[in-house]
């Protein structure tokens, strides 16, 4: 067993229960809520949060004991608030550090790092590690997995650059990956070649949005490699039907890989990306309970067994937190 850290302090990797590995309490741009509060919609600061403690205690209901919540920058971290929440709702919350870009990194990378105007250590493995080892903006929360991403735009340098100081925070650190990945690109194998390349145990990485494929040979691929495939966006039709979603994952098991998948939905409880209402009408099933009420009953009646439901929700999440 390993101790896991999680907004609360730190949590013994057997006792994390079921898992939803990839969901956000908020995804917000704080630069744009700062100057543009009522666009596109309006925030207020305790209405939001206990809206989030309600939907939580509401997944909380369904049996979930613990949410991976993969915020980085670029997607509004602010760990005071999600320590606000937590307080009020009994659920492990894991934190991450990283950085999310599908293209350049933020200008106070530009000129820092290796060979740059500023000729320094990577900074950005500086940061990774201080969230890691001493916590995350002043706060005693420490994280618990690492994040980047690679889009339809590819291994652009700004997203090679991340997602190589995450490679090698990881060696450095031992804490696990989360890639975020566009399925149709094949990006996800991009991203094991760019971490492996570092160093990193591909076995502590979660391809995530394989759910979004039904691409069997892609997905065996990846699994093949290694990493763990995160099919972890139930509710988000649009990009492909529950139907879909649910036929591969029974696939997957059916042909011996339910100890590489993991579930969730990539929801969270509030998102300004979209207007909310605008939102609610086009993916109605995309949040934290949608899983348990729609998902596991749908995987169950295409013959997939509680002891694979078990290892994807409980086993496979507690062995990727576990040191090697």
């Amino acid at each position: 067993m390993s101790n896991v850290e999680t907004v609360r302090g730190p949590v013994d990797s057997g006792a994390l229960g079921t898992v939803l590995m990839h969901e956000h309490v908020f995804v917000l741009g704080t630069e744009m809520q700062q100057n543009y509060p009522d666009y596109p919609n309006r925030w207020d600061e305790d209405a939001r949060v206990a809206d989030a403690v309600e939907k939580l205690t509401e997944m909380r209901s369904r049996g979930i004991d613990t949410i991976v919540d993969p915020t980085v920058i670029g997607l509004g971290r602010y760990i005071p608030r999600i320590e606000r929440i937590n307080a009020q709702v009994d659920v492990n919350i894991v934190a991450a550090t990283g950085l999310y870009t599908y293209n350049e990194i933020p200008f106070q990378f530009h000129y820092a790092g290796p060979g740059l105007l500023f000729d320094q250590p990577e900074p950005l493995v500086t940061l990774f590690l201080k969230d890691i080892r001493e916590g995350i903006a002043g706060t005693s929360v420490k994280a618990g997995l690492l994040k980047c991403a690679i889009e339809e735009q590819g291994l652009t340098p700004g997203v090679e650059r991340v997602m190589r100081a995450v490679g090698q925070t990881h060696v450095e650190a031992g804490t696990p990956i989360t890639v975020h990945t566009l399925p149709a690109s094949g990006s996800g194998l991009v991203a094991q070649k760019v971490l492996k390349e570092e160093g990193v145990d591909l076995t502590k990485v979660v391809i995530g949005h394989s759910g979004d494929s039904t691409d069997l040979d892609y997905l065996c691929a990846l699994a093949d490699a290694g990493s763990l495939l995160g099919m972890d966006r139930f509710g988000l039709d649009v990009l492909l039907p529950n139907e879909q979603r649910v036929a591969t994952v029974a696939e997957l098991c059916k042909r011996g890989y339910a100890e590489k998948l993991v579930l969730s939905h990539d929801a969270s409880c509030f998102i300004d990306w979209f207007d909310e209402d605008a939102k609610a009408a086009a993916v109605p099933d995309w949040n934290f309970i949608h899983i348990s009420d729609n998902v596991l009953p749908a995987l169950r009646e295409l013959g997939v067994t509680e002891e694979q439901l078990t290892t994807m929700l409980v086993d496979n999440p507690r062995r990727y937190f576990e040191a090697v």
